[in-house]
């Protein structure tokens, strides 16, 4: 296994809309083990490929106390919503920068699993928040997006005066 490098925010490659999986094969498998290792790394709570560089359509999750809920996502896509949540979200590609974001209270996911086997699952709170995150990764989407542009410019300032201390 090997730990991947994040993208940062606001690197143009987050707004490349990831590609689906053809064939669940040995390097997806790969992949899905190297994003759980970096994502809990991190640490974080969800990853998706885009985030590492790669377009494809790959997510990974756990949102358990102690790290022991893996669920891999392929090719996922939500094909239900309901209800209505407001949740404080941060994001691995725009560490430290935390805000509120109006999602879906409830999704029904679709997608593959790590052997390439369908299955639906229903989700509600903070798994469905962290599910619609990162699908919105592979649509080329950042968290940040979602607030108000003087909020997105006063991050994008405060992130390009981190990166020139840490240069």
């Amino acid at each position: 296994m090997a730990l991947l490098p994040i993208l940062r925010y606001p690197d143009p490659r987050l707004h490349t809309r990831a590609a689906p999986v053809v064939e669940v094969d040995d390097g997806i498998r790969t992949l899905i083990r190297d994003m759980a290792e970096t994502m809990y790394e991190a640490p974080g709570i969800g990853l998706a490929a885009t985030q590492v560089n790669v377009h494809q359509r790959v997510v990974v999750i756990d949102v358990s106390e102690d790290k022991s809920a893996l669920m891999a996502f392929i090719n996922p896509e939500i094909v239900a919503r309901d209800g209505e949540q407001v949740c404080e979200e941060g994001c691995l590609s725009v560490p430290g920068i935390y805000d509120k974001v109006t999602r879906a209270e409830h999704v029904r996911v679709r997608a593959l699993d790590g052997e390439g086997k369908p299955f639906e699952l229903d989700a509600d709170g903070l798994l469905a928040v962290c599910i619609q995150h990162e699908i919105d990764h592979l649509d080329g989407k950042v968290f940040v997006e979602y607030l108000s542009p003087l909020k997105l410019n006063r991050i994008k300032a405060k992130l390009a005066k981190k990166a020139r201390i840490t240069a």
